[in-house]
């Protein structure tokens, strides 16, 4: 009962921290200043005549389309994207010997799985409005992706390699029975009106939102608009927040009476 205790007490420690950062995230998506594209070159400019060029930088949020004329294909689905993450698990059986509810050792079958090839790419893309468009370095930022595939293939390596399509993966011998490998892969399509929060500079020569040098506020590349994320964001912090105190009220009284028993 005790050592149940210490591991609610743990997971609220980690929940303490999740919602700490979906609240800063909140306030990250609140307090960006929302901007056009034309805007952020013309202020950008006005800058440089006065103080120079690459001294200016804003925190901002914007909504275009993302573009790009030569995007990344993805590995899997070889589908054109400025961000993919594509992953191949092998899943298989392997016999282990465990202790029972009365103490004695036996053994059973139990399913695990291993990640043996794991690829995230990103290249810097176009964000387009109605006025513009900007440079976006997608780089270090929390980026909302859609899955394009999950798919599980009951196969066998041949010659230590499996293959989705034109790509293929090399594969070790492993533990236990290999049942099959799992195929996923997620990613930022081209065309799709996108959210971006992060910070505007033109340090570089040109206007490019990148992100962010102070951890405190962070860098958000969202298919949902400013309020729904922001609703959304505020609905996991709750949820973070009461199941953090949840775990510590009870962790707590396991531990108490554990160490009393």
């Amino acid at each position: 009962m005790a050592i149940l205790g210490i591991i609610l007490l743990i997971i609220g420690a980690v929940l303490f921290f999740v919602q700490r950062n979906q609240k800063q995230k909140v306030f990250s998506i609140k307090s960006a200043r929302p901007v056009k594209t034309t805007e952020l070159t013309e202020t950008a400019s006005a800058v440089a005549d006065e103080i120079g060029g690459g001294s200016w930088r804003d925190y901002i949020k914007l909504w275009g389309e993302v573009q790009a004329d030569a995007p990344l294909t993805s590995d899997l689905k070889q589908q054109p994207c400025v961000h993919y993450v594509s992953k191949v698990t092998r899943e298989y059986e392997e016999t282990v010997t465990e202790r029972n509810s009365e103490g004695e050792l036996e053994r059973k079958q139990k399913r695990a799985s291993e990640v043996i090839s794991n690829n995230r790419q990103s290249i810097p893309f176009r964000l387009k409005d109605d006025a513009g468009t900007i440079e976006v370095n997608p780089d270090g930022a929390d980026i909302e992706t859609i899955q394009v595939l999950n798919e599980f293939r009951q196969e066998q390596p041949t010659a230590g390699q499996i293959s989705f399509g034109p790509v293929k993966f090399n594969v070790g011998r492993g533990a236990g029975k290999t049942l099959g490998y799992r195929y996923t892969e997620s990613l930022l399509p081209l065309g799709r009106n996108v959210l971006v929060v992060g910070a505007a500079s033109d340090l570089t020569g040109q206007v490019i939102v990148e992100k962010p040098p102070k951890g405190d506020k962070k860098y958000v590349i969202s298919f949902q608009n400013e309020e729904a994320l922001a609703a959304a964001v505020s609905r996991n912090a709750q949820i973070s927040f009461f199941s953090m105190v949840g775990c510590f009220a009870v962790g707590a009284i396991l531990l108490v009476v554990g160490l009393l028993s």
